[in-house]
């Protein structure tokens, strides 16, 4: 699957104590047209699973291409993801990237099994489009759709 282009997106939830979350994640898509649907992919590992199972609102920012650093941050475990990152409130008042490639506000709809992962099913409540040239994952590497060089490493 390393070599199926993905978007790069950072989810992010604030949970019932007020705790941001939020976690890298190329296993976006839309789901359904009617009702508008998409689905997103935590690992069950995950230190934020948890605040997004069972919270009621998630956002999926879609990354632009410069922020490759910020998708390599959120992408790591142990540390405060959002000290120090360009996040502010968005839609909901969670954390968006406001020049994200796309925000995309989802209320919980469902949670299906996905073996290792949790299946997040969000209903599309609004949208905020930008124009930026997306971040796409491909081959293990954070890159720009088309470009040969990658732009930064998860490993």
């Amino acid at each position: 699957m390393a070599h199926v282009p993905t978007p790069v997106t950072i989810v992010t939830t604030v949970d019932r104590a007020g705790q941001r979350w939020g976690f890298t994640a190329s296993s976006f898509s839309s789901l359904s047209l009617d009702p508008p649907l998409v689905l997103v992919c935590p690992a069950k590992t995950a230190s934020c699973h948890d605040a997004f199972v069972t919270g009621d609102r998630f956002l999926v920012n879609v990354l632009a291409a410069e922020h490759a650093d910020i998708a390599s941050s959120f992408a790591r475990s142990g540390h405060d993801k959002f000290t120090g990152s360009p996040m502010e409130p968005c839609e909901f008042g969670l954390p968006g990237l406001p020049d994200a490639t796309a925000r995309i506000a989802c209320t919980l709809h469902d949670v299906l099994d996905g073996g290792d992962h949790s299946i997040l099913v969000g209903r599309v409540e609004s949208v905020s489009a930008g124009g930026a040239e997306p971040l796409v994952y491909y081959n293990r590497l954070f890159t720009r759709p088309g470009a040969s060089p990658a732009l930064a490493s998860t490993s």
